[in-house]
């Protein structure tokens, strides 16, 4: 008990010496860049999933000292999906003057180091080696440290989770990037762990790469005629956004790597925990802000992969999902 009381009063001294330390170096300015939209709290449940997850961010940020609107000013960015835009929204942070730049997706990122060799960038990717982001995780250089949330890595355990879900499917529709970073494919960089774990699964893969609003919606189509038994979606901006989630019309179940997918109307979804992640970054953003450079923090990986099941989208469908997967997810949405 003594124990515990003396942790206790040491991490309230530590608190109270950040704030202290954080009021005492006046107003910091932080841009936010973000290829998805923003989230809005009510109405669709996604956006006020996703909308919950920013607050833990700022949250986070608090309890290290950092206010918006009192020592932190923001500045917010984003493209609704479009990566063409991000360039441009990064130069505009650049000129602000920014203290740091928190870009929440790897394409934001490369946006953001393409357009600043300075300004500390804390960013969100799913590969951040093979985005071109760091060359060495434990020593990233330049100006650039984050998390890398293995989104790369999982794309073929989704994969399987979507067999085991449809036992009988052969042949499974794959949504793929077609403009990122893409060793040795249009697909994007998860392509290679899709087909490494299709190798066994011997599924048909049906290769799509739509690029806007209007071509994601005949790929959709084009599936459905072709009998796709359901959709892997690989990790890109305009697939992201959580008002872009496929619809239940075409009749096609769906996993993708986030959370707030699963609650837009996906089927499930498999990957890192949105608010450990985005918890972690305010801890990023806080050294920076003090003074710590990038090259001296190391890029950090997820301990913890949650499995969301959607259970209403699964009776829509008429699925019915194996009780065996029930009992691994983390989340079950009724």
């Amino acid at each position: 008990m003594n124990t515990r009381r003396v942790f206790l009063i040491s991490l309230a001294v530590l608190v109270a010496a950040q704030l202290a330390s954080a009021q005492g170096m006046g107003s910091k300015r932080l841009g936010w860049l973000s290829a998805g939209t923003l989230p809005v709290a009510g109405g669709n449940p996604a956006l006020t999933r996703s909308a919950t997850e920013v607050a833990q961010f700022f949250d986070a940020l608090k309890m290290y000292g950092w206010t918006e609107g009192q020592n932190l000013i923001v500045e917010r960015r984003y493209a609704d999906g479009k990566a063409d835009q991000l360039p441009s929204l990064a130069a505009e942070l650049v000129r602000l003057k920014v203290d740091v730049i928190y870009a929440t997706s790897g394409t934001a990122a490369l946006a953001a180091k393409r357009a600043t060799t300075s300004i500390p960038i804390v960013a969100l990717s799913g590969d951040m080696v093979q985005q071109g982001l760091v060359s060495n995780l434990a020593r990233p250089e330049a100006n650039v440290t984050g998390q890398n949330l293995m989104f790369v890595e999982l794309a073929g355990k989704r994969l399987q989770l979507l067999r085991e879900l449809l036992p009988r499917a052969s042949q499974i529709a794959v949504f793929g990037c077609g403009d990122q970073r893409s060793p040795g494919t249009k697909m994007g960089m998860s392509w290679p762990s899709v087909q490494e774990a299709n190798r066994m699964l011997k599924l048909r893969l049906l290769e799509y790469t739509p690029q806007k609003a209007d071509e994601i919606e005949a790929a959709l189509k084009d599936a459905a005629n072709k009998r796709a038994d359901g959709v892997l979606v690989l990790d890109c901006p305009r697939f992201n956004s959580p008002d872009k989630v496929f619809l239940l019309r075409h009749r096609l179940p769906a996993v993708y790597h986030d959370g707030s997918l699963a609650f837009a109307g996906g089927l499930m979804s498999y990957g890192p925990d949105a608010f450990d992640f985005f918890r972690r970054s305010a801890w990023y953003i806080d050294r920076i802000l003090r003074g710590a450079v990038p090259a001296n923090l190391p890029v950090e990986q997820p301990t913890k992969v949650r499995l969301v099941v959607n259970s209403k989208t699964a009776r829509q469908l008429g699925l019915s999902i194996p009780a065996d997967i029930l009992l691994r997810a983390d989340e079950v949405i009724e």
